[in-house]
């Protein structure tokens, strides 16, 4: 628990519960700030203590009115600067245009690379975000990255031990690009791992996935780093169905849910989507019973605070804090 001397918390509109979760994690009330919009849709704010010479985070994560979001962070990162905090910390829950990484066709943006120079120069000078899409986006960066992509496998290895039998569990990955991240949580719970080739015919549409690796009588568990129209897990999970797999979960960083996202989920064949709340999900929750939330608030919570005293948060990469 902090004790509130140089350090000050934060929050944009974006994300107020998750906010909340991670000041009572560290003991601290939210500082005062409003944060308005105009009737034009400009936004301003507004700090309302001193900030001079202390340690300052501001949260707010990509979600809803994504570009509202990332231009609050980025005033509030600036209103900050020119007020003399000694250093700004943005944590970004959920990294915006982070699946614009690279430029994979004539005259594509790499808008991951505008956002990080946008944040940068509001004058911020750590940034913390969880499972970013491509790793490579912390390079886009002149100032420290803390991606908590490994912050959020003790969560998801503590839920599959205390949920599942472990000797008939296998990891599978729903693409190649997430071999990675299910064999890291294969090998940490010492079972098998399979994953799909997918083809895609444009953006958010598969055409064909083809498993490689064996699921017969057992509960497959995909992994992902997101969700947004679902397609790509309801499909796997169809075919994990038909391989032979007596029941499919699916654990997803960030649950963006969009479009038919929860009909699609109540109609496949997973038992359950589990996602963290990067984002809010009372609403999910709500109009899917399938949908399960784990709470990462703890973990970035324990990151500001390791981070406040300059403490390795190596530590976080293999278990949960309490």
């Amino acid at each position: 628990m902090l004790t509130g001397s140089g350090i000050k918390v934060f929050a944009g509109n974006s994300h107020p519960e998750l906010a909340e979760i991670i000041a009572r994690r560290i003991g601290l009330p939210l500082g005062k700030a409003e944060v308005t919009r105009s009737a034009i849709g400009e936004t301003t704010v507004t700090i309302h203590e001193s900030v001079r010479e202390d340690d300052v985070y501001i949260i707010n994560t990509g979600c809803g009115a994504v570009n509202t979001a990332l231009m609050e962070l980025c005033i509030m990162i600036h209103a900050c600067k020119i007020a003399s905090a000694k250093r700004i910390t943005a944590v970004i829950p959920l990294f915006p245009y982070a699946r614009q990484d690279k430029k994979d066709k004539s005259r594509a943006p790499i808008t991951a690379k505008l956002v990080a120079n946008m944040i940068q120069k509001s004058g911020c000078d750590h940034v913390i975000t969880m499972d970013l899409h491509a790793s490579q986006i912390q390079g886009f960066f002149d100032v420290p990255v803390d991606n908590v992509s490994l912050y959020a496998e003790p969560s998801i290895i503590l839920y599959i031990r205390t949920h599942f039998d472990l000797k008939d569990v296998v990891i599978v990955s729903p693409d190649a690009g997430g071999a990675k991240r299910a064999t890291s949580i294969a090998d940490r719970l010492g079972v098998d791992f399979a994953l799909f080739h997918k083809e895609r015919k444009k953006a958010n549409e598969v055409s064909r996935m083809v498993l490689v690796g064996n699921v017969k009588d057992k509960i497959a568990i995909l992994v992902d780093d997101m969700a947004d129209t679902c397609g790509t897990l309801c499909l796997a999970a169809s075919h994990l169905s038909e391989a032979g797999a007596t029941k499919v979960f699916a654990f997803v960083t960030h649950g963006i849910l969009s479009g038919n996202a929860l009909k699609a989920v109540e109609e496949s064949t997973l038992e359950k989507l589990i996602v963290t709340n990067t984002l809010p999900q009372q609403q999910n929750q709500t109009a899917c019973s399938k949908i399960e939330v784990i709470d990462i608030g703890k973990v970035l919570g324990e990151v500001i605070r390791r981070s406040h005293y300059g403490e390795s948060v190596s530590r976080l990469f293999h278990e949960v804090p309490y």
